[in-house]
């Protein structure tokens, strides 16, 4: 039995610091992990393994001490080595190499290891230190580690590159009574006074962004799948989403584990299945090997879930099991091949769902989840390809967005398209066993599929992967006689000179009675359709009929009620998609003509999916593309609308997303009252299903769309039981304030870097504050957004700030604030280019609602 060091007591060495004046010959020491460091330390260092040991007090704010034992081959000790720790040096106890204890050397983010203490060959360095504990979030009574993409480093001393793979081999000591979930099983525990330690056996071969843990006050659930333990651990108290989810979570990584293995030819990966539910966790889910993290509010669901619930946790589930496969046993060399990973994980988890939904379901969900959230992004001036630059591996979070997990499934989707399905698996499971538990890239992926395809790959990776931005198409018809002559379709990029997107969409020539669907094999800038030459006249032409196509079609007969009529739920969600996006590119579709159309379709739209489309699109047009005058013009009319389609509506997963719809745009003082009177007698509208989530829902509702104190949170407050979502309701409430000043000091408080530490509470507070009923308030406070940003982006998780700048602009639609933006990009002419292109990102709408008015 290995006796871990860190249940002695720590004593610190004698000599202090030593900060390093000199840097590494030939590798330039810099913040971050720059790209030349990662290839030198990849050329030079082999075989690496972590023993670590942390000791984790049951208070939030006490020093984690820790300990890290790394060994390695160097090939070559000609310069000193840099191992990556974002400390200062009053974290670093003792370092001891080969044996032989020295000074400590710390610069820009690195320990200095001289070479005169390495030798060629094996290495072994020992360091104590006092763990970085800002991944780790620590909560009251649990913590979590989420070192994704270089936050590794934060931790622990490491080489935190992902081609230096590495065998982890961890120890926990933490309080009594506190589970524990890791990469590798347990080994054993010993009960040291009121605490336990646990020590794991080794763990597979992993990255660093990878390596994880958890431990704190959970329930533990166990199923088996084969030969194998499936351990889950949970916080959740509401016994009823506890007896609906827990048998159901199972199941979806049962059928993802078995779709996987039967596509990929390649048992499951690992040694361990594990998983954990994480209230308000960063992301949908992180792939940690054996220890994936959930958000717990995507898994645990209740009677009031929809469909659509349904299906997002089924897919989120399916998401992070591909991932063993795509991204933790092939894993990219640099993060710039960070989309490989997700595109992989999306792509399979849409193959997974699709033999739960069948073919017609899986088609529409695909085009309404990610064609919008693609053209989101590569409509904007802040575009960006799926494989961007990346010169240090610090800037490796702004990579993250909707183009790698929603464009990049539509260009994969499009590549299988064009090399067949057949030879698309051979050739991914070919790359799939040349580079299993090593490192590949793009570069290598496509060198493979072009020996199982005759289309011309380079070529088509051009436009698709290392282009930003989508094509724009039109169309010219002529008719003799009631009968078409010549029809052609053109395209162009939508912000750059030139570009061709090859792709194959179709048009639907749509007639009283039938219709003639045309193949549009769209190779070129310009195509004929001689397939369409001498057919009658249509009533209307549907481009993108089968939502294939991508790009900014034609919006012919775009707002046209007979679209209701079409009995393909495909055709009408890409009539509704197309409409929105020709709205935003003017002035074809008007903004308040659009918003009548969608709200007609309230009432006669049929498949849930689509419904859940228009009512996601209603709110957006309402608050940022229609004046305040014109609100209250309409908005009388726009709740008994949407009010009178939620009683038509006969299903109760459409009456709750109608529902769910009127509290999102009412303003009335009679619509007020309705909702404080459901709110306050817990009574939901006959046919509606509310849950404690929903209730809680409407008092933030109610209390943001009143400017007079009132009762109802703190009133939710006490009806809430669950600790977790108790703590959420009170972090939020000085953002519902109805004193302005209050919410103004919720948003200072944001300046202190611990006080972001739950970043999906902060950005639900920051929506709060500038919800277009609050925003005057907040405006002169709007450039200090913009300042923080870089802050936010080092110090905040990989989402955080597309997050944080969509939940500030995402409604704003006046000259002012537009003004704000400008003048922030103008006075920085230099700013980071990533960054930039956030900014650009998220104030698209307000950009374009400057064009509208």
């Amino acid at each position: 039995m290995h006796i871990i060091k860190i249940l002695l007591p720590i004593v610190l060495l004698a000599s202090t610091p030593v900060i390093a004046q000199s840097h590494t010959a030939g590798i330039t020491i810099e913040n971050g992990v720059s790209h030349a460091l990662a290839v030198y330390r990849h050329n030079h260092i082999h075989q690496t393994r972590y023993d670590l040991s942390f000791q984790i007090p049951g208070l939030k704010n006490s020093p984690i001490q820790a300990e890290a034992s790394i060994s390695f081959l160097l090939t070559s000790k000609e310069q000193s080595l840099q191992l990556d720790f974002k400390q200062d040096s009053t974290h670093v106890q003792s370092i001891t190499v080969n044996g032989r204890s020295i000074p400590i050397q710390f610069q820009k983010e690195h320990l200095i290891i001289d070479q005169a203490h390495l030798k060629t060959g094996a290495n072994h360095i020992n360091i104590r230190f006092i763990a970085g504990d800002e991944s780790l979030h620590r909560n009251d009574d649990y913590c979590y580690a989420l070192l994704v993409p270089d936050r590794a480093r934060t931790v622990f001393p490491c080489f935190d590159q992902p081609d230096l793979k590495a065998v982890f081999t961890l120890s926990l000591e933490v309080p009594l009574d506190w589970k524990v979930l890791a990469n590798a099983a347990v080994l054993d525990s010993i009960i040291n006074q009121q605490n336990i330690v646990y020590h794991f056996k080794p763990s597979d071969q992993l990255p660093t962004y990878l390596f994880s843990f958890t431990a704190g006050k959970y329930r533990l659930a166990n199923q088996q799948l084969a030969d194998r333990n499936m351990g889950f651990l949970y916080r959740e108290t509401d016994t009823a989403k506890i007896r609906l989810s827990v048998d159901s979570i199972f199941q979806a990584h049962r059928n993802a584990i078995s779709f996987l293995q039967n596509w990929t030819g390649i048992p499951f990966p690992f040694q361990k299945i594990g998983f954990v539910a994480i209230p308000s966790f960063q992301f949908g889910g992180m792939e940690h090997p054996g220890v994936v993290e959930y958000n717990a509010s995507s898994l645990f669901l209740d009677e009031g879930a929809t469909r659509e619930n349904i299906i997002g946790r089924t897919s989120l589930v399916s998401h992070e099991t591909a991932h063993m496969w795509f991204g933790d046993m092939v894993t990219m060399e640099w993060f710039n091949d960070v989309w490989m990973k997700e595109v992989f994980a999306n792509f399979m988890a849409d193959k997974i769902t699709e033999q739960l939904m069948g073919k017609e379901t899986f088609n529409l969900n695909f085009l309404v989840d990610h064609y919008p959230a693609a053209y989101g992004i590569d409509r904007t001036a802040g575009a960006n390809p799926i494989r961007q630059q990346l010169d240090n591996l610090q800037d490796a979070g702004s990579l993250y967005g909707n183009i790698i997990y929603h464009k990049a499934p539509i260009m994969m989707r499009q590549l299988e398209s064009l090399m067949g399905k057949q030879s698309f698996q051979q050739g991914v499971r070919e790359y799939l066993a040349r580079y299993k538990y090593g490192n590949a890239t793009w570069n290598d992926l496509i060198a493979i599929l072009s020996k199982h395809s005759t289309a011309k790959l380079y070529d088509w990776n051009q436009v698709w992967v290392n282009q930003s931005g989508r094509p724009v198409f039109d169309y010219s018809i002529r008719y003799d006689q009631g009968l078409i002559s010549q029809f052609t379709v053109s395209q162009h990029a939508e912000h750059s000179a030139s570009g061709i997107w090859p792709q194959r969409f179709s048009i639907a020539l749509v007639y009283p009675d039938h219709q003639t669907l045309l193949e549009v094999p769209m190779n070129e800038s310009l195509i004929s359709l001689p397939a369409a030459i001498g057919l009658p006249k249509p009533s209307f032409i549907l481009f993108n009929a089968d939502g294939a196509g991508y790009g900014l079609f034609p919006a012919a007969h775009a707002l046209d009620t007979a679209v209701f009529h079409l009995k393909d739920p495909l055709q009408r969600a890409s009539v509704y998609i197309n409409a929105y996006e020709n709205m935003l590119s003017g002035p074809a579709v008007k903004a308040d003509s659009l918003l009548l159309f969608y709200t007609a379709g309230l009432t006669r739209e049929t498949n849930e999916i689509n419904l859940k489309l228009l009512t996601r699109y209603i709110p957006g047009i309402y608050w940022t593309f229609l004046s305040p005058a014109k609100r209250q013009s309409i908005s009388s009319q726009l709740e008994q609308s949407i009010w009178t389609a939620m009683e038509k509506q006969p299903a109760a997963n459409f009456k709750k997303l109608l529902f769910k719809n009127f509290e999102s745009i009412y303003t009335s003082v009679s619509a007020a009252q309705k909702i404080y009177l459901i709110w306050k007698d817990q009574k939901a509208p006959s046919g509606v299903k509310l849950t404690e989530d929903d209730y809680t829902s409407l008092a933030q509702t109610i209390a943001l769309k009143t400017d007079k104190p009132n009762h109802v949170l703190e009133v939710q407050l006490d009806r809430i039981s669950n600790k977790d979502r108790k703590s959420r309701l009170q972090f939020l409430m000085p953002a519902l304030s109805p004193d302005a000043a209050t919410r103004n000091l919720f948003f200072a408080s944001l300046k202190e870097r611990t006080n972001r530490q739950k970043e999906a509470w902060v950005t639900a507070g920051l929506s709060f504050i500038n919800h277009p009923l609050r925003q005057q308030s907040f405006m002169p406070h709007l450039r200090e957004t913009l300042d923080l940003l870089q802050e936010v982006q080092l110090t905040g998780d990989v989402f955080f700030p597309q997050s944080w700048l969509g939940a500030i602009f995402g409604n704003y639609r006046d000259k002012a604030s537009w003004q704000v933006v400008q003048d922030f990009l103008n006075q920085h002419p230099n700013y980071n280019p990533k960054l930039k292109a956030k900014i650009l990102q998220a104030t698209d709408n307000l950009y374009r609602a400057q064009k509208m008015y």
